[in-house]
């Protein structure tokens, strides 16, 4: 089928990069007759964007505050994307089936793979948002011992431990009080708003192991700066939103992701900013 469609839907959606990547992707592939765009779609007006798709359409790419209210609008959804009740990725089948994934869980686990980090013995996360289940979902399958989040309430400590038990984690909860003990993790995934680590710059030790910082702009951020500077590797957001976005476009084309012209191509707009 010619022209076929893709799009990237959320609020707010007007600073996404997922169009610059998939962009470059059709254009390293080839795919000419392909567009990708971006809509602003809240959750009250998905189900009537959803119904309004034509065929044209290979699939959607979905941000907050979409990935769990456009679950019951699929007729399928993969075993990944279940385990931690969060869809981004669509795919439009040929039978016209909506057919739900999750790339990030995935993408965190490529991501860091690309940096030599297969399996770790122990890891910190800071935070507890829809970003740190994922991350979960991500370490239950490297993390071969306990997983310590670092949590700013009583309820967002149940809530880290009951995503560890769905996950089989072994999730053990700290104050946010004492997050400068998670930088000595030999893997900690930041998964907080802007702003929110920058205290914890002045407490990197020496010789850190690896920090995954799931942010992408501002970047550097004051804790991957600092982590830099003390000789520890840092996994960024970019990383992150490159390689679930590869894995995106290999569901929706069929053909595999150009990893490469995809990251430069957002490190140009990162950097035109």
């Amino acid at each position: 089928m010619s022209g076929r469609r893709a799009a990237v839907l959320g609020s707010p959606i007007e600073h996404s990069l997922s169009p610059v990547l998939h962009r470059a992707a059709y254009r390293e592939l080839g795919l000419a007759d392909w567009s990708y765009d971006r809509y602003e779609v809240d959750e009250a007006g998905l189900p009537a964007f959803v119904a309004g798709l034509d065929g044209r359409w290979a699939g959607l790419s979905l941000t907050m505050p979409l990935k769990r209210a456009v679950m019951p609008l699929l007729d399928e959804v993969s075993e990944t994307a279940a385990s931690v009740e969060a869809v981004n990725t669509v795919v439009f089948t040929e039978d016209g089936r909506r057919v739900g994934d999750n790339t990030d869980i995935p993408g965190i686990i490529a991501a860091l793979h690309e940096r030599g980090v297969d399996e770790v013995p122990s890891a910190a996360v800071l935070g507890a948002g829809a970003t740190a289940s994922s991350a979960l979902a991500a370490l239950s399958r490297i993390c071969t011992g306990e997983v310590t989040a670092y949590v700013r309430s009583q309820a967002r400590a149940a809530e880290m431990r009951h995503w560890g038990e769905r996950l089989g984690v072994a999730v053990r909860t700290a104050d946010w009080a004492d997050a400068a003990a998670a930088l000595s993790a030999p893997l900690v995934v930041a998964t907080t708003p802007a702003g929110t680590t920058d205290a914890l710059a002045a407490r990197v030790p020496d010789a850190p192991g690896t920090l995954f910082d799931v942010l992408y702009e501002p970047w550097p951020t004051a804790l991957a700066a600092a982590w830099d500077r003390h000789g520890g590797q840092v996994v960024g957001g970019l990383d992150l939103l490159v390689h679930q976005a590869v894995l995106q476009v290999e569901q929706m084309t069929g053909r595999p992701g150009p990893l490469a012209a995809m990251r430069a191509a957002g490190e140009r707009a990162l950097a035109a900013r």
